[in-house]
């Protein structure tokens, strides 16, 4: 295989969108997933009224909303997750992540009785889904959902596609921080992706995960947050109390061959904590590295052959206590 390759990053679905292809029609495939990108941006954009899911969240309480085939795949595939997560992950968190001011430049805390009555329109139980006709409706009024905590990996998937279907080589996407790697590479060897560490800066890695066709995605404590008054709240939120997750984690990187599913597992295995967090991703049948706020580096049992810490960081590797 030649280890001739393209390259190309653009801004998309709010973040730097990354992209290497290996192969001859390696132009024409990283062109076809930039615009993919771009539509399913222009369908899941959460601050467009214009979006399907600004319609949705418009007229979702009024009336069953039509949706297209790849926005109704992703809120039932949300609404599974949320029902095997027991509600740690859920997409209808949409009214309280906005309290907050997530991802905005407008982030504070709440008041206790603002959060009490926006919780209240939080279920994935409120979403009612007509698969014979792909519409949606909302049992709740002044519910609202947001994709962002699952529509980059869903994304990442769509991409992976359209390498198949261009018969590249080997690809590589990243979509700010949501990793997928596709074939091998030129020189036969698996991908090497850094996992962060949470205490220090960004860029800096505490090991490497070596995968294949499989995507990493990494939820974190310290990936945004804010201080208020001395103390730091950060952006996941659990769907449960309305509060940033109180967890004893620093992070967990979920490994799969589905980045869709690795979006939403590593989300609510972050706000369960490593014991029920490590349950569930046991009864999915993922791989996953949990680190904890004491330093300890948990994984499950599919994957010690392949993670390694680097260097003697203080860690403890707890790799036997991992599934």
């Amino acid at each position: 295989m030649s280890s001739e390759y393209l390259e190309s990053e653009i801004f998309c679905m709010g973040t730097n969108i990354i992209q290497r292809v290996y192969g001859f029609n390696a132009r024409k495939t990283i062109k076809e997933v930039e615009n993919e990108m771009k539509r399913l941006e222009a369908l899941m954009n959460f601050y467009k009224d214009s979006s399907e899911i600004g319609i949705l969240n418009s007229y979702g309480f009024e009336k069953e909303v039509k949706l297209s085939r790849d926005v109704f795949y992703i809120i039932k595939k949300a609404k599974y997750f949320s029902e095997i997560s027991q509600g740690a992950f859920d997409i209808s968190l949409a009214p309280v992540i906005e309290l907050w001011g997530v991802f905005t430049k407008h982030e504070r805390v709440p008041l206790e009785k603002e959060i009490k009555e926006k919780i209240s329109l939080v279920s994935y139980n409120n979403l009612i889904l007509n698969e014979g006709e792909n519409t949606v409706k909302f049992s709740k009024e002044n519910m609202k959902i947001d994709l962002g905590g699952i529509a980059k990996g869903y994304a990442a998937d769509r991409a992976t596609q359209i390498y198949k279907q261009n018969n590249v080589n080997a690809a590589f996407i990243n979509l700010g921080g949501n990793v997928m790697v596709f074939g091998e590479k030129p020189d036969n060897s698996d991908w090497s992706v850094g996992v962060q560490e949470p205490f220090k800066s960004r860029g800096e890695i505490i090991g490497v995960a070596n995968i294949t066709n499989e995507s990493v995605v990494t939820s974190g404590n310290y990936v945004r947050y804010f201080e208020d008054k001395g103390v730091k709240y950060h952006h996941i939120i659990d769907p449960r109390t309305g509060y940033p997750a109180d967890s004893n984690l620093m992070s967990v990187t979920v490994i799969s061959q589905n980045s869709m599913e690795g979006d939403a597992l590593s989300t609510a295995a972050f706000v369960l904590g490593d014991k029920e967090g490590m349950q569930l991703i046991k009864n999915y049948g993922a791989k996953a590295i949990f680190i904890t706020k004491d330093k300890k580096v948990k994984i499950t049992s599919n994957m010690r052959q392949d993670f390694y810490l680097i260097e003697d960081n203080g860690f403890e590797y707890c790799s036997e206590v991992g599934l």
